[in-house]
């Protein structure tokens, strides 16, 4: 079948330029002037046409950080699905995600990404892969690594946080990043100094500060920036990629500025509530309004200046890459935390928000059009093995395109979004810009902002060796 995306503004990371894009089957044949003879011929046929004019055609979003229908504890797990998840995201502009396979101390690798991956299967609404979450760091899972590579799964997730559940130590650490040298792979890294924020935290309830303020003071910016120096350190030593997720803090964004400056292969993500939410106007409330904002790391103090430093980071590019860390819980399991924040599950719901929030900051002149393609679709894109298949609007790429109309205002809410959750903490927010008609794979799945696909469209990705870092 013949699609043809007509008379809008084709907007690629490298520019933007009016012209109508030809998909047969699901992927580009051709990106073409309105007036060429190429696209009078295909108008001509029985094609299918998408009409574009007035809005903006742009690569579907790739989303490369989100925890769907994640076990936080027993009593909490992400209220997301696959199927919700996922549905909600491509409303949203967005037409891949790469969720996560996680293996706990004392659990096999191969046992965890079939779990993860059965769990998946038919039940998404758009492409998806996986990363590989690293709890246990030893002989056998470092060699599991390596096999997965070869099977497509190219990027490895480590933690400087959490003792007794997902931390590595820096031995292990370092033999990781190793087997990431050897092979190719993306090493990932959540930088916080977890061994601290516990004493911390501790400290916090032992004098009675329990409230959700606390979550955020008890993980200060300092101890963010020093595990972001010491990953890069560690990164150097063994000669491998690093990939630094959910970046919240100037102090970080500055061992990252300080590491490319150097020509280090060193990257970052930032997410959309380190951008607008901050820990004065919505971690510092009473009651279920401040744990609905608890994820780590915490929101950021306005005062200090975080919001700003990361925008700039973006407009610079020492930011490369807006994930969302989507991991929403409804409010009866935020509420398992109400009397002391260290029980309440950490994540927030945005899947669906991101490409919306990132416009309103080329809506402010925060950022280019170009650039909010950037870090929103090609650049995940790129990093995660993905390249030349998703994220960009050209000939040889997957069909997944956004027509984007940058005049729609809409208020988010609780009552209108299509998450699986009971709160949202963007609510009232106004933005301008939605997705009207989402294609994937050249199928059209959103209509006039409706879902019309079907559940189980999503293929699972194995994933290239990441361009940058071969």
């Amino acid at each position: 079948m013949t699609v043809i995306v007509r008379g809008g503004t084709v907007i690629n990371a490298t520019g933007a330029t009016t012209a109508d894009v030809i998909i047969e089957g699901d992927k580009i044949a051709a990106v073409v002037d309105p007036s060429s003879d190429i696209a009078a011929s295909a108008a001509r046929s029985d094609a299918t046409v998408v009409e574009a004019a007035g809005r903006y055609v742009i690569p579907g979003g790739v989303d490369v950080h989100v925890h769907l229908q994640l076990p936080m504890s027993p009593e909490a797990t992400s209220s997301d699905t696959f199927e919700t998840g996922t549905r909600a995201a491509v409303i949203g502009g967005t037409t891949t995600v790469i969720d996560f396979a996680g293996q706990l101390h004392g659990t096999s690798v191969r046992d965890a990404v079939e779990e993860r991956l059965a769990e998946a299967q038919g039940q998404c609404a758009i492409d998806y892969g996986l990363h590989l979450s690293m709890g246990d760091v030893h002989d056998q899972s470092l060699k599991d690594m390596r096999s997965l590579v070869d099977e497509g799964m190219t990027s490895f997730k480590l933690f400087m946080a959490y003792p007794g559940a997902w931390y590595s130590d820096d031995g292990q650490i370092l033999r990781a990043m190793q087997v990431a040298a050897e092979t190719g792979a993306l090493i990932m890294m959540h930088a916080e100094n977890g061994i601290a924020i516990d004493v911390l935290r501790d400290q916090a309830a032992g004098r009675g500060n329990t409230s959700s303020v606390w979550h955020g003071r008890t993980r200060p910016p300092e101890l963010e920036g020093e595990a972001t120096y010491r990953a890069i350190q560690l990164a150097t030593v063994a000669q491998a990629p690093l990939y630094i997720v959910h970046l919240s803090a100037a102090e970080a964004l500055e061992q990252v500025v300080l590491a490319r400056d150097r020509g280090r292969n060193v990257f970052a993500e930032t997410c959309p509530q380190y951008l607008y939410l901050s820990l004065e106007e919505h971690l510092d409330q009473p009651g279920i309004d401040g744990v609905r904002h608890i994820c780590s790391p915490p929101l950021r103090s306005r005062a200090d200046g975080h919001q700003d430093t990361l925008w700039t980071g973006l407009r610079t590019d020492d930011l490369s890459v807006v994930s969302t860390d989507h991991c929403p819980f409804c409010d009866s399991e935020k509420l398992l935390g109400i009397d002391d924040f260290r029980s309440v599950p950490n994540g927030l719901g945005t899947i669906e928000h991101r490409m919306d929030l990132l416009h309103q900051g080329v809506v402010t002149g925060e950022l280019s059009l170009s650039r909010w393609v950037d870090v929103c679709s090609t650049t995940p894109a790129r990093l995660f093995g993905l390249q030349g298949r998703k994220g960009v609007i050209a000939p040889g790429a997957d069909a997944d395109i956004v027509v984007y109309d940058p005049k729609a205002t809409h208020v988010l809410g609780a009552e209108t979004h299509h998450m699986n959750l009971d709160h949202s903490v963007w609510e009232g927010v106004e933005l301008q810009g939605k997705a009207e008609t989402v294609l994937s794979r050249g199928s059209v799945v959103v209509e006039q902002g409706e879902f019309v696909g079907t559940i189980g469209h999503g293929r699972y990705l194995e994933r290239s060796i990441p361009e940058p870092l071969r």
